[in-house]
């Protein structure tokens, strides 16, 4: 019989579209799959849609668990797998019915410790195309020495969030001797990057990865409220815990130096911090928000980010917004936002409009 491969499903409020990730975990064509739901304390339906399913098929596991995030959810599902393969889905996408026979074909040929695709983002509104991401991957299998000769741009190749790894966990395939030993530098309080610090830590213990190329068979549900992004004034903080947990892995592998790359990879989010604050703050009024950004300009750790950055792969825009932030003008960076955000969500209105009026 085939090598059993474990998938786990974090359930948390997805009462409405638990059914259409399961039921696209079942259709798979990989026979020998088990499949691990974990109720996180779900307030809905789901523990009970969860069990309903478990009494009908013998392939499912589920635990019911007090609330504690995903990487608490993904933790408790790594422990009750059997299989010696782990997947990962979360329970508001769906896949396609080959994903795991595909990652597993690939991997199995080149006796891979990771094999890995990319994802679509599949919009709420249908007025929006679907959107691919991939791996900036160009080889399809890695060898250890091939494999280890990327890591000088795995978290960041000189380019804004120039990952050449697709961080996300959910489009992968692992082997479960890189999962299950790093679980200890899973940290449960990160909420930024949680995909990041699991991935970043199984690839740094892979001998062998491979890749299936052009290959998109994970859906990503991207909703309308998700798309316009909801204001998070903690933003900045949970970015500093990222790069404090992408250090503390780089630092146990002992197998290269990332830190430059985590500094390249933070300011990037800082950025991003910098307009979340700017865009979606709806609670302040404009002259707060410009005391907020100024502060988080200010940061120490932006500060010393944008001072010792090694990104030379960024277009003026960038540079430009990096110029403000170093020098904490926050009225230049409000403006620049408000008129990139009006311009961007303005176009797509217009589009949205147009098509639905022919």
């Amino acid at each position: 019989m085939r090598e059993k491969i474990s998938v786990i499903v974090p359930v948390y409020g997805v009462e409405k579209m638990l059914a259409r990730c399961v039921e696209s975990i079942l259709a798979q064509t990989y026979e020998n799959i088990e499949l691990v739901l974990v109720d996180d304390g779900s307030p809905d339906q789901c523990p009970a849609i969860c069990d309903q399913y478990a009494e009908k098929y013998k392939n499912i596991v589920v635990i019911h668990k007090k609330n504690g995030g995903l990487t608490s959810a993904w933790k408790a599902g790594v422990t009750a797998a059997t299989g010696d393969l782990l997947g990962f889905v979360d329970s508001d996408d769906w896949i396609d019915p080959d994903m795991y026979e595909r990652l597993y074909g690939t991997m199995e040929r080149y006796d891979a410790d990771l094999s890995m695709a990319g994802l679509v983002f599949d919009y709420e509104d249908k007025n929006y195309p679907p959107r691919r991401e991939g791996n900036r991957l160009e080889q399809e299998f890695y060898d250890e020495q091939s494999w280890h000769a990327l890591f000088p741009v795995l978290l960041n190749d000189g380019s804004f969030i120039g990952r050449t790894i697709q961080p996300s966990r959910v489009t992968k395939l692992f082997r479960r001797k890189l999962v299950e030993p790093n679980l200890p530098l899973w940290d449960d309080r990160v909420s930024v990057g949680e995909d990041l610090q699991m991935v970043f830590a199984a690839a740094l213990d892979a001998r062998k990865v491979c890749v299936v190329q052009d290959y998109y068979p994970y859906h990503y549900w991207y909703n309308m409220s998700s798309m316009t992004g909801q204001y998070d004034g903690k933003y900045l903080g949970k970015i500093k815990l990222l790069r404090e947990r992408l250090e503390a892995i780089s630092d146990d592998k002992g197998i290269y130096d990332f830190a430059p790359q985590i500094r390249n990879d933070f300011l990037s989010l800082a950025v991003m911090a910098v307009k979340n604050e700017i865009w979606r703050n709806k609670k302040d009024s404009v002259g707060q928000i410009l005391k907020n950004v100024r502060s988080m300009c200010k940061d120490p750790q932006v500060q010393e980010a944008v001072g010792h950055h090694t990104m030379n792969q960024i277009g003026i825009s960038v540079k430009l917004y990096l110029f403000f932030i170093k020098h904490a003008l926050a009225l230049p960076c409000y403006l620049v936002t408000e008129i990139f955000f009006s311009l961007y969500y303005g176009i797509f209105a217009r589009i949205q409009n147009r098509r639905k009026h022919g």
